[in-house]
């Protein structure tokens, strides 16, 4: 006689954390706060354009050379861009499934009209698609070359930056992006602190004057630039 055999295995916990709400709101937060810390390093890179071109191209330079000898040519940047994109499908494929997931439970509206929702909550999903637009474009302007106006010079992201910031479209979709963003950023962090357990009564007014201060400094960082080139600060 045969022994029977178990058919039914058990999810193992990474599939059961994917699974759950729970669980998706943890790995939005977690990746979110990892895009977070890029934004605040790139924005500083940014604002070394301010002290001219031998700064920003150094700058520049020195990320495809850090951790050399260590690490090969780039590799460190790649290991940036490669954590970078999996912090932004995992962070957008949770949203999404979520928003589904919400849509699925209460497939009716509501009786009595829920309170109104701030502005930057009610922009979120927005505001996310734009900067996912937005990231393309400016992979494919500043990265790659492929839509930069007045011919693309690799190795001179200095004069690269006047190029985009001199056309009026290259300023408009980059303000909207960072307006998009900041709004993101203030809810985002504020979430966030909710969900891996950081917020209680008393921390309440510090977190949600953090995520303020936090998309206040960013906006203002990025929109600095393409408004240093259009004023001519920068040139």
């Amino acid at each position: 006689m045969a022994l029977a055999t178990r058919t039914d295995r058990r999810p193992s916990m990474t599939r059961t954390l994917w699974d759950s709400s729970v669980g998706k709101k943890t790995i939005m937060a977690v990746s979110g706060l990892i895009m977070l810390l890029y934004l605040v390093v790139h924005m500083v890179g940014n604002l070394k354009i301010f002290f001219g071109s031998d700064e920003f191209n150094g700058y520049a330079h020195w990320l495809r050379v850090m951790g050399e000898p260590f690490l090969h040519h780039e590799w460190a940047l790649w290991i940036v861009r490669v954590v970078l994109v999996a912090a932004v499908v995992l962070h957008a494929v949770s949203a999404y499934q979520l928003s589904r997931r919400d849509l699925r439970a209460r497939p009716s509206k509501y009786v009595h009209r829920k309170a109104r929702a701030s502005y930057a909550t009610r922009t979120m999903r927005y505001g996310g698609i734009i900067m996912a637009l937005f990231i393309v474009w400016h992979i494919l302007d500043l990265t790659t070359g492929t839509v930069h106006p007045g011919g693309f010079q690799s190795g001179h992201p200095y004069q690269n930056v006047i190029d985009t910031f001199s056309t009026w479209y290259g300023n408009v979709i980059y303000i909207v992006a960072m307006l998009a963003m900041g709004l993101h950023v203030q809810h985002g962090f504020w979430s966030a602190a909710q969900t891996l357990g950081a917020g209680r009564a008393t921390r309440d007014r510090v977190l949600k004057a953090t995520a303020n201060v936090l998309a206040l400094v960013l906006t203002v960082g990025f929109v600095s630039v393409p408004v240093a080139v259009m004023t001519g600060v920068v040139s």
